[in-house]
């Protein structure tokens, strides 16, 4: 995907009908930032008239600066945080060390004073052919207050490395927020302009909605897994201070009976925790959060979906539970889109739209984000969600 959206969450929001739900959108800022141009805002109800070429853009060089490993013996390096609760008070800090596992703990504390803490997390690796990861560390901070900004600490002595992050506002219908949108990252020329572009962008997104297709890593020989190495190294100037929302997409799967791997989703599922179980999820593939008067859904477009399946029974028992006076915008998020007109990947996700689009619109969704398809697409109609599928030669904004 080649752009990334800020969507800002108003204040004084409330649901109503017909024409007032059209006045409605226009008090949702959505900002575009262009991957080939420097952050630009655009006003509502314009159309752009950049046209980005189809250039096929190169990798970026193994010694690139945005790939260097941290100084210092064991020091922690792709340090990426994820919201660590359903509600919002709790973060999970993810890291890895090369030589040797290191602490397992975070110390965290409030910029506003008071003591220092100790979270415990645990640590894994794992095997994929002829790669083996470093240690990679997940630890959940709880309890946290709403509204308030820690700092944290990762590593042992002279080796360790600090960063800080904002919790959200308590949920609730008033609650102003603003997300960022990135999906089909990879670790291209393009990709470094993306993000360099949504650190610059002056709508300042709180926290980013990432919708599949991380690093790339399968479309290199034996499905590289050095590349998840290179492209955590890569995010971390975000990604360690910002919570990442995550979705899986096609090139998570990672099933390759060819080299003796045959676990889906085994790399993405051992680097990128969420908070699943906390939503009554039986998977991380799929789950849920709220985060100030926004309620995420996340589905996987590539785990079964179909009737009685566990992704379906979850859902099916998930939507009923959004209490729209306390959370009053409901968004999912998926990797494949469910209406797609682009020659790429046409159709791809007709299955899960005749499956779930009638559960979205009796259950008043208001915003679907996907990507996959790199051609930009937004849909509406009467009935159904508002739909922002990937981008590619042009962009609009409202």
């Amino acid at each position: 995907m080649v752009c990334n959206f800020f969507i800002r969450v108003p204040e004084n929001w409330k649901r109503s009908s017909g024409a007032e739900m059209e006045r409605r959108w226009d008090s949702l800022l959505f900002v575009v930032c262009l991957i080939l141009s420097f952050a630009e805002i655009v006003n509502g109800g314009i159309t752009s008239s950049y046209v980005r070429h189809a250039d096929f853009s190169l990798d970026m060089p193994l010694d690139s600066d945005v790939f260097r490993v941290p100084p210092g013996y064991n020091a922690p390096q792709q340090v990426h945080i994820t919201q660590g609760d359903h509600e919002g008070k709790g973060v999970i800090v993810s890291w890895v060390t090369q030589d040797e596992p290191g602490s397992k703990t975070v110390l965290y504390w409030a910029e506003n004073g008071g003591l220092k803490k100790l979270a415990e997390g645990f640590i894994l690796k794992y095997k994929y052919y002829n790669y083996t990861s470093g240690y990679i560390h997940h630890c959940t901070i709880e309890d946290l207050e709403f509204d308030t900004k820690y700092y944290y600490e990762v590593g042992i002595g002279n080796t360790s490395r600090q960063f800080w992050f904002l919790t959200p506002p308590k949920p609730g219908p008033d609650v102003p927020y603003t997300f960022g949108l990135i999906g089909d990252l990879g670790q291209t020329s393009d990709s470094n302009r993306t993000l360099t572009h949504y650190e610059l962008n002056p709508a300042k997104g709180q926290a980013l909605l990432f919708v599949g297709d991380l690093s790339y890593a399968n479309d290199y020989p034996f499905h590289d897994n050095a590349r998840w190495d290179t492209w955590g190294r890569f995010v971390e100037r975000v990604a360690a201070y910002q919570p990442w929302i995550w979705t899986a997409g096609n090139h998570e799967i990672d099933f390759a009976p060819e080299i003796g791997e045959r676990q889906p989703f085994k790399p993405y599922t051992r680097r990128y925790h969420v908070p699943y179980i906390s939503s009554g999820s039986t998977s991380p593939l799929w789950y849920s959060i709220k985060r100030a008067s926004t309620y995420i859904i996340v589905m996987s477009s590539y785990s079964a979906y179909g009737k009685y399946t566990p992704q379906y029974r979850w859902l099916e028992k998930e939507l009923p539970k959004v209490n729209r006076s306390e959370t009053p915008w409901l968004i999912v998020l998926m990797h494949s889109p469910m209406y797609n007109s682009y020659v790429n990947h046409y159709m791809e996700g007709e299955t899960m739209r005749v499956m779930y689009e009638p559960w979205f619109v009796e259950n008043k969704v208001d915003i679907v984000f996907a990507g996959h398809v790199h051609a930009y697409e937004r849909s509406v109609s009467p009935h159904s969600p508002f739909m922002i599928f990937s981008l590619q030669k042009a962009f609009q904004s409202f």
